[in-house]
C-alpha cells in the first residue's frame, strides 16, 4: 500500500476543478485509491467523494493506494498536484 499526505496551497481548496482533475486521473488506474481527510475517506474515482469531504486551503489530507499500479497512480497524482500549484508535500 502507498500513501501520501499534502498541505492545500490553493485558495479555493479541493473545489471542481482540482477534483474534477484527481478523478481523471485516478480514473486510469487500476488501484483502489481512497482519499482521507478528517478521518473521512471517500474513493479517489468518485467525484461527488472528493467533493463532499470540504477539503479547504491549509488542510492535510492524504491519498492512499492499492493494487497492482499503486506506485505509478501515487506519482501520477502527486504530479498533477504539485504542477497545478494546489499542494505541497
Amino acid at each position: 500500500m502507498e500513501n501520501q499526505t499534502y498541505t492545500v496551497l490553493a485558495e479555493s481548496g479541493i473545489h471542481a476543478r482540482p477534483a474534477t482533475g484527481l478523478v481523471q486521473i485516478a480514473s486510469e488506474y487500476a488501484s483502489e485509491l481512497t482519499v482521507e481527510y478528517k478521518e473521512k475517506k471517500a474513493n479517489l474515482k468518485s467525484i461527488l467523494g472528493v467533493m463532499s469531504l470540504g477539503i479547504g486551503q491549509g488542510a492535510s489530507f492524504s491519498i492512499h493506494a492499492e493494487g497492482t499500479d499503486e506506485q505509478e497512480a501515487i506519482e501520477a497524482i502527486e504530479n498533477y498536484l504539485t504542477l497545478e500549484g494546489i499542494v505541497e508535500l
